[in-house]
């Protein structure tokens, strides 16, 4: 993948560190996105990956926002190249059942999930469209594809991304682009395993596999959607959840 460059929406996380490591280690020039509060943490982070001799550039966009994802994306093509794989992997959650949810906890959870994968893609179609190449990978979540308890905002917007992915896929197939969603089950990433452990071995035993997931599994599936070779697939969504949910 020598000079093909990839931009990974919230790089920096659990699921988002392992998908930067994994395509920079198939030859791939790596930036990632982090928010104005994120930046300085991100450093460190940063830090982190170069004594791993992954490089990675760093840029500062608020996904909800279309000009700064444009921006963003501007600023990644001036510095590496043209962009031939979006992932978008940021994302937020704001949990409460619907009677007690507050208009602000859905509007953001929409605002950066949806919209923010919406304005992403945005800001790199047109390139994808004019050179007639791209791969768009959207993290979406089971609980897209199941709903979840506590979580309608949550479910609404990760179930929305893949309505994105099968609009979109079709829209683009004749220009050499795909557009796929992966959704990822319960992941052993920090956030999940800072949940009480009476209650994460209740979720591990939902999970047929018996254990959460790695997030260098969700990684190495990303990985292979963004290979020229996975030209053939498009408009699916990709279930990696240890079959807690089959459909």
């Amino acid at each position: 993948m020598k000079d093909r460059v990839a931009m990974v929406s919230g790089g920096a996380g659990g699921i988002g560190t392992e998908i930067v490591r994994s395509l920079h280690a198939q030859g791939y020039k790596v930036a990632s996105t982090c928010t104005v509060m994120e930046c300085a943490r991100v450093q460190q982070w940063k830090k982190e990956r170069e004594l791993e001799h992954v490089e990675v550039v760093m840029v500062e966009v608020d996904v909800r926002n279309y000009e700064s994802c444009l921006k963003g994306v501007e600023e990644v093509e001036s510095r590496l190249g043209p962009i031939d794989v979006l992932v978008n992997n940021a994302g937020i959650t704001k949990d409460g059942v619907m009677k007690k949810m507050s208009p602000e906890q859905w509007q953001s959870v929409i605002d950066v999930n949806l919209t923010g994968t919406w304005n992403m893609t945005k800001a790199v179609l047109d390139g994808m469209l004019e050179r007639q190449y791209g791969r768009i990978i959207n993290i979406s979540s089971v609980n897209g594809q199941k709903g979840q308890f506590g979580q309608v905002n949550y479910a609404a917007a990760k179930a929305g991304m893949h309505g994105i992915t099968m609009s979109l896929a079709q829209e683009v197939a004749r220009k050499g682009i795909t557009v796929n969603t992966v959704s990822p089950g319960y992941i052993g990433t920090d956030m999940v395993m800072a949940i009480d452990e009476e209650i994460r071995n209740k979720i591990i035993a939902t999970i047929p596999v018996g254990r959460l997931g790695k997030p260098e599994e969700i990684a190495r599936l990303v990985t292979f959607l963004a290979a020229e070779e996975s030209g053939f697939m498009t408009g699916a969504d990709f279930s990696i959840n240890g079959g807690m949910y089959t459909h």
